[in-house]
């Protein structure tokens, strides 16, 4: 279902509620959470853990399912997309950081940066993809490493790999999951700084959940999510 789209809006979400049951009891994280994104804007979620900071991105970015409530990407309301369309537009549009890598050991830096097309089974555009994957990892500083193994591979290079690999696509969305976390303050610092770039200068819509205060400092914008003031209120 498509809405009409104020042309600066890149993510709303409207009335969003989010509750997990155990059978015997409820557990409400988000009542009638909204918020608005620009195209091209960096935004930090800062709280303390089990506030809802990654309940919130998995709800944002299609990889979980709200109580109630939609979410606009583009002006496409992805919780009421079949399947099929929902998992077509995620792979065109979103890109994916996580905190723990999600490497696959078996494959070198250029393969784990190509996956996403590889598991596409669109064979006509291998070609082009290793090219973008080389230019992506050269991008990152990953040049000299690209036939490398995870295992051969620092923290911070894995991470790099992971970014290269979440931007293949060319996403118009950046979700990233404490992208810093398991990283030292060099690396992080590294990290961050190439954050910035996507959303200062390739222009990327960047939502981060984080703890570290350097990808805060970048951001346009910093939410700090304490759970009580979020229900019921608008962003």
């Amino acid at each position: 279902m498509e809405r009409e789209n104020l042309s600066a809006v890149g993510l709303e979400a409207i009335g969003l509620r989010k509750v997990y049951s155990d059978g015997q009891r409820e557990l409400q994280i988000f009542n009638n959470l909204s918020l608005k994104i620009r195209k091209g804007e960096g935004v930090a979620i800062l709280g303390p853990s089990g506030s809802g900071k990654t309940t919130l991105l998995n709800l944002l970015s299609g990889l979980d399912e709200p109580s109630s409530g939609q979410v606009f990407l583009d002006g496409v309301s992805i919780h009421e997309s079949n399947p099929r369309d929902k998992a077509r537009f995620i792979n065109r549009n979103i890109g994916f950081i996580f905190q723990f890598y999600h490497l696959l050991p078996e494959f070198t830096a250029l393969e784990n940066v190509m996956l996403p097309v590889l598991v596409s089974r669109e064979s006509s555009k291998i070609p082009e993809a290793r090219k973008k994957a080389e230019a992506l990892l050269e991008q990152v500083g990953l040049k000299d490493r690209m036939k490398h193994f995870p295992s051969e591979l620092s923290g911070g290079e894995q991470q790099r790999v992971a970014i290269a690999r979440a931007l293949i696509h060319d996403p118009k969305f950046l979700f990233c999951d404490e992208p810093t976390g398991n990283l030292d303050i060099r690396r992080g610092e590294e990290i961050a700084e190439l954050l910035k770039r996507l959303f200062s200068e390739q222009r990327k819509t960047v939502l981060i959940v984080t703890h570290d205060e350097r990808i805060a400092k970048m951001a346009h914008r910093v939410w700090n999510i304490v759970k009580q003031d979020w229900e019921g209120k608008s962003v």
